[in-house]
């Protein structure tokens, strides 16, 4: 039943190939784990009782709450399938009651330290240093996750209307803009690839040294090695410039349906949390600007 599932959140559900290796990985551990039971329960027959036992042994172990509620998200879609499919009567996962975790902000630039970065910090004048201002760029100016990035083709920007075709979490498509600066470095970046590598045969719009289709790890390399340099945040990670893009754009006047949009979020309440950080700065601004404060 277990690859039924995946096959269901693959193609019907229409998941990402990551959140689907996710999903393989969480119940190939839950199997595992019953494996060494007494009773070797197969995981379509697993009680109440077993999938505590997991959670409780997952967290002796060392994994932290957040973790292990992803992994018992798993556990509820597959047994919400099971439910759907008749294959199984009374949900386990109904008693089941997510771990506390604490709040957390997400991390994002501040304003004046991406102008250093994109204004002060010098890039190299070969393809891979313009490869990597590019890259930043569209990580900021965009708010796209790594994986929209890494799948964004040359055909899906639109120089002319100033926007990227982006394909989201689930296949859903979403219109991007950007600002005009972008689009030119786009331009520049599309000349100079076609210069370097004439017969790259990868669709990608971004390449690795050797022309080839760039890959997650290289990202991540970029981004953390450039803002090392202007911000002493512990995290430095494509997904802190997607937080930093929505967190300037609720600063500076966006509704939080528009960052919804832009986002590509399914629900409200994802960008919600955005609201925090602004919240937070206006703290400050009132604990520095008023008398009584």
């Amino acid at each position: 039943m277990i690859e039924q599932f995946l096959q269901h959140i693959a193609f019907e559900k229409r998941l990402s190939p990551h959140t689907v290796t996710a999903y393989r990985s969480d119940l190939a551990q839950f199997t595992e784990f019953l494996e060494k039971t007494p009773a070797k329960t197969p995981p379509e027959q697993a009680s109440f009782r077993q999938i505590r036992s997991w959670a409780v042994s997952l967290v002796e172990g060392g994994t932290i709450n957040r973790s292990v509620n992803r992994k018992l998200a798993t556990l509820r879609s597959f047994f919400g399938f099971l439910v759907k499919r008749k294959a199984l009567v009374v949900n386990p996962m109904s008693r089941v009651i997510a771990l506390k975790t604490p709040k957390k902000l997400p991390q994002f630039v501040e304003e004046k330290t991406l102008q250093v970065l994109f204004e002060e910090v010098t890039f190299s004048d070969d393809f891979a240093g313009l490869r990597d201002r590019l890259t930043l760029e569209l990580l900021y100016g965009t708010g796209v996750r790594l994986s929209e990035l890494l799948g964004l083709k040359i055909e899906d920007v639109n120089v002319y209307e100033q926007t990227i075709l982006v394909m989201g979490k689930r296949s859903k498509e979403r219109l991007i803009p950007v600002h005009r600066n972008l689009t030119q470095l786009i331009q520049v970046y599309q000349q100079l690839r076609q210069e370097t590598f004439p017969t790259a045969t990868a669709e990608t719009l971004i390449l690795t040294d050797k022309g080839e289709a760039a890959y997650p790890i290289l990202i991540q390399r970029i981004v953390k090695k450039y803002l090392s340099v202007v911000t002493s945040l512990k995290q430095k990670s494509p997904h802190v410039l997607r937080h930093t893009y929505a967190t300037h754009l609720l600063n500076n006047g966006a509704d939080l349906n528009s960052i919804k949009d832009l986002l590509g979020h399914s629900s409200l309440a994802a960008t919600q949390v955005y609201t925090h950080n602004s919240i937070e700065k206006l703290k400050k601004i009132y604990k520095q600007a008023h008398p009584k404060a």
